[in-house]
């Protein structure tokens, strides 16, 4: 199985593992409006400042972070998906079948684009494969030969 604590995390915010100070009360270092011209933007509807700050804090870290690290950490998400449902008694087969899919999708299409990651994740989508063959298999023989129950 794959180790993915040794590579770069990117949490479901989109959220590098780095930590940074929020700036200020609204205007937050490099923080560009909608033209460009680097004036703050005003917080939406809704939003208070802070909070404000905090996505536009956010949302620079996910930026200079290099796309490959985000792409590879939502397939091992993916990965992730695939063996919960896996894991379930029974198997949830078709959750499983989808999410396998969607991270065979994204490792075969994408290949070396994937960076560093890439071998990793071609390790992992060959050993979720197998699961979900030998777990199918399984169900399979326990309902009589029969399709696999979802």
């Amino acid at each position: 199985m794959t180790n993915a604590a040794s590579q770069p995390t990117v949490g479901h915010s989109g959220t590098t593992g780095h930590t940074g100070a929020a700036g200020g009360s609204g205007a937050t270092p490099g923080t560009r409006g909608a033209d460009g011209s680097g004036q703050a933007r005003s917080a939406p509807a809704g939003m208070d400042e802070a909070t404000a700050a905090e996505v536009d804090r956010l949302r620079r870290e996910v930026a200079a972070t290099p796309a490959a690290v985000v792409v590879a950490n939502h397939a091992y998400g993916l990965f992730e998906l695939a063996a919960i449902h896996l894991s379930e008694q029974p198997p949830r087969l078709e959750d499983a079948r989808l999410a396998v899919d969607a991270f065979g999708s994204l490792v075969e299409t994408l290949g070396e684009r994937l960076g560093e990651a890439a071998p990793q994740l071609r390790d992992a989508l060959a050993q979720i494969r197998l699961a979900f063959v030998q777990i199918s298999g399984t169900t399979q023989a326990a309902n009589g030969g029969g399709p696999p129950s979802t």
